[in-house]
């Protein structure tokens, strides 16, 4: 379920470090969060969708991931995002 272009931008845009930043880690974090939020939807209402399941197993390792790589590269900003994204940890 890829995010519609609008909802993708809009989401960089809040997270971004400067103009053109589309890769930093922030941004990634956001980004596979926004995903998991709505395949979470998708999957309550599809409960024997096992192929999106194991698509969103990944995706929440690969978040994860990311996470401790940005609470051991900058606590301040992985507290930052923690909150700024609801994340709990």
């Amino acid at each position: 379920m890829p995010l519609v272009s609008t909802k993708k931008r809009e989401v960089i845009s809040d997270f971004h470090r400067h103009k053109k930043d589309t890769g930093s880690t922030e941004v990634q974090i956001a980004l596979l969060t926004e995903k998991i939020n709505a395949l979470t939807g998708h999957l309550k209402s599809n409960v024997k969708d096992v192929h999106s399941r194991y698509g969103l197993v990944k995706m929440v390792g690969k978040r994860k991931r990311l996470l401790d790589y940005l609470r051991n590269t900058d606590p301040e900003k992985y507290q930052k995002i923690l909150s700024r994204l609801e994340l709990r940890k």
